[in-house]
């Protein structure tokens, strides 16, 4: 069996270099959970939420599936949306894709990927809704990172039509709902310009 004893060795390292830049971080970090921002990303180890926000632990609740996803039968991301705006009374719902996303890739593909490919069935409606955008674009990459971007804007309407985001906005809730693109290759965000804060 191969040893995880370096995660705890880390996780102990990691422990003591907060304690000696803040003695009260943990402390003051169990005593309250009061995030402004939910962010809705995918599962991938490369785009950590808090780092690339430059946030520390406490300031971004999260949600991770492939290709961040947001889908009405989904009672995981529903009960992690209503937790945040009911609750915790987030000011802010990020959904944020990434290009280079192996999720949005394998879904143009014809392959079978066994279980997943009932969840890719969802960016394939995003394809099908965006045929003739996505089709006038020649090149292969150039259409992944389309198809990137607008299934962040079909997540950012997703999240925007729940009845939790719809009942928010009824009773005035400042919550706004926000779609982004991360890149890979530079670390940059790209904001797509949907902002969402209102039923209208």
């Amino acid at each position: 069996m191969n040893s995880i004893q370096h995660l705890f060795d880390n996780n102990k390292h990691w422990a003591e270099q907060i304690n000696k830049e803040d003695p009260n971080f943990f402390k003051n970090l169990s005593e309250q959970q009061k995030p402004e921002y939910l962010w809705i990303g995918c599962s991938d180890s490369r785009v950590p939420a808090n780092e690339l926000l430059g946030m520390l632990p406490g300031e971004v609740f999260v949600h991770r599936n492939i290709a961040n996803q947001v889908i009405h039968s989904d009672l995981n991301c529903l009960s992690v949306i209503q937790f945040a705006v009911d609750v915790l009374k987030v000011k802010h719902i990020i959904v944020c894709g990434h290009y280079g996303c192996g999720g949005i890739s394998a879904s143009l593909d014809d392959k079978s990927y066994g279980l997943i490919d009932n969840w890719l069935h969802h960016i394939k409606d995003v394809y099908r809704f965006h045929k003739t955008q996505l089709d006038a674009v020649a090149d292969k990459t150039q259409q992944l990172k389309l198809l990137c971007e607008l299934n962040v804007i079909e997540q950012v309407a997703n999240v925007s039509t729940t009845t939790i985001l719809t009942k928010a906005w009824d009773r005035k809730q400042n919550v706004t709902v926000h779609g982004f693109v991360y890149n890979l290759h530079d670390g940059i965000l790209k904001d797509l310009k949907v902002s969402t804060s209102g039923n209208d």
